[in-house]
């Protein structure tokens, strides 16, 4: 048996029609328009034409297995596959400058391969994570357009996932600076305990330096520009210009991928603008089983657009899949139309109304010591679903626990929470998490959401109690009969965000801290969207 019938077969696709081989033409040099040229691989089907070109542009590079396999099953399926190094990585000239550089490269890159002779003129282009967003900043300036697009578990802008609720978003992100610093160094294992160790150092700019020994250009740019108000990311967001876009784009995500909130935007906002779009989430963190999934929806979205296989295009716009009931469920849009709100009040259970006079819950958050977190939509580490109880038993955490479900409860859709809460000093995070207890007392993660509060924003009422809202990422979940609704509330979430110093000091340079004092009224609530 043939390598590429294993990876056929190990991915479970069927098996290639085509039986001529792939050929690898390697180390090709693409011009850029200042002159600089970048590596790139071609795969395509022996002793054929002229054929449409998939282009996949990566940070990561080239030899990257994943991007070898994307690009081996496709072309085993007759089409081929330009396989191209972003600019300063492995080999390709220039310095690579994420995210400020790949709408030039991208459309310079596409005008050279439409140029070659082995491409038929027309172009798509696939990827997930990274070389996702280079596909939009190609995408949505692209002239002519792209003939289709494979989102896998993307944006068309990260700042919603660098500073989520506007607090930096800080494993995911020093996690991946520390990685991009270093991928071409050979001590792995050795970077990722420093990383972990660099997390908790102070202050949060030199964090890169702690974590690798390097400045972190991309890093520092984060944590530079993470106050209200700042522009520098303008830029580099494409999802005003993707709505002018008509090009076919599917995407692929998970319930726990850290970009699932701004891609089921981005998806959202093509579909309210009469694009042609469709959307697969899957029971996914940011990994290998999501790269599996984008791969196989790359062969049945360019086989639609490229090879004329029509059948492909025969299913619903939102295929999702619903956690803990073991089925997918198939949607024509989202949110999903047919839902009921259920509002739950943070009583003295979850649900319960509060006794008339009732005040507020109470808790230190210290800065010094921040209250953790586990599991969540993480790059590395204790990722998705993971036991919360630990957490659930610390000080600085309440917790409302409803009954037990008398039938199963489906969630599907946004989920959010409205907290009044009053801090010591106007500063303070507010973190909001849904648990599944089950029926041993087990406390598994769901979905969460924070939100920074500064003093003044938003505006408290006489009494200095602010109206906080927060955004909890969306959820297809069963919470099992027998099994208990919890939510947590705290003042953070370390080191996934970074910690409030309750000093007001801009996040790149605080490294004083002071306690603030939380007050929780029971009027605050969380929103479920039911389905049926």
């Amino acid at each position: 048996m043939k390598i590429g019938d294993v990876v056929d077969r190990l991915l479970g696709l069927p098996a290639a029609a085509s039986s001529s081989g792939v050929a690898v033409m390697r180390d090709l040099r693409v011009p850029m328009s200042d002159g600089v040229r970048l590596l790139a691989d071609v795969y395509r089907p022996r002793l054929s034409g002229p054929l449409p070109a998939v282009l996949v542009r990566t940070p990561y590079g080239k030899h990257r297995m994943d991007a070898r396999v994307m690009a081996g099953v496709l072309a085993r399926r007759g089409l081929q596959v330009v396989v191209g190094n972003a600019r300063g990585v492995f080999g390709s000239g220039g310095r690579f400058h994420a995210f400020h550089q790949e709408k030039d490269d991208g459309r310079d890159t596409a005008a050279w391969v439409r140029a070659q002779p082995w491409c038929d003129g027309r172009l798509a282009s696939a990827g997930p994570s990274y070389p996702g967003y280079m596909q939009w900043a190609l995408g949505a300036h692209a002239d002519p357009p792209l003939e289709a697009m494979c989102l896998g578990a993307t944006a068309s802008q990260f700042t919603g996932s660098f500073y989520p609720g506007g607090v930096p978003g800080l494993d995911n992100l020093l996690t991946w600076a520390a990685a991009l610093e270093t991928q071409e160094l050979p001590w792995r294992p050795l970077r990722d305990r420093r990383v972990r160790r660099a997390m908790t150092s102070l202050p949060l700019l030199e964090a890169d330096v702690a974590a690798t020994g390097r400045r972190s250009r991309f890093f520092r740019e984060v944590v530079r520009h993470a106050e209200p108000g700042d522009r520098f990311w303008e830029p580099t967001d494409h999802s005003r210009p993707a709505l002018r876009m008509e090009t076919p784009t599917s995407m692929v995500t998970g319930w726990y991928d850290l970009f699932l909130r701004p891609q089921l935007a981005d998806f959202t906002a093509l579909r309210k603008a009469g694009r042609i779009s469709r959307i697969t989430i899957g029971p996914w963190a940011h990994d290998l089983s999501a790269i599996r999934a984008c791969i196989l929806d790359a062969v049945s979205w360019l086989g639609a657009h490229l090879l004329g296989d029509g059948a492909q295009n025969h299913r619903a716009a939102v295929r999702l899949y619903l956690q803990h009931a073991g089925t997918w469920l198939d949607l024509p849009s989202w949110p999903p139309p047919g839902v009921t709100y259920r509002t739950l009040q943070l009583g003295p259970g979850l649900g319960e109304i509060a006794r008339a006079g009732a005040g507020p819950a109470r808790f230190v958050y210290d800065p010094g010591s921040p209250t953790p977190t586990t599991g969540g939509p993480m790059l590395t580490g204790g990722r998705g679903q993971q036991d919360n109880l630990l957490i659930e038993r610390r000080p600085d955490v309440l917790v409302y626990t409803g009954p037990a479900l008398t039938r199963d409860l489906d969630v599907v859709g946004p989920v959010t929470a409205t907290v009044n809460v009053r801090t010591s000093s106007g500063h303070g995070d507010v973190f909001v998490r849904l648990c599944d207890v089950d029926r041993s007392g087990v406390s598994r993660n769901v979905t969460d959401g924070i939100v920074r509060l500064r003093p003044g924003d938003p505006a408290p009422d006489r009494d200095g109690v602010v109206r906080a809202e927060v955004e909890l990422d969306p959820t297809a979940y069963r919470f099992r009969r027998g099994h208990r609704l919890r939510v947590q509330v705290s003042g953070g979430a370390f080191p996934r965000f970074a910690r409030n110093h309750g000093t007001g000091e801009p996040a790149a340079e605080a490294v004083a801290v002071k306690r603030i004092g939380y007050e929780v009224f029971p009027t605050s609530a969380l929103a479920l969207p039911l389905l049926g």
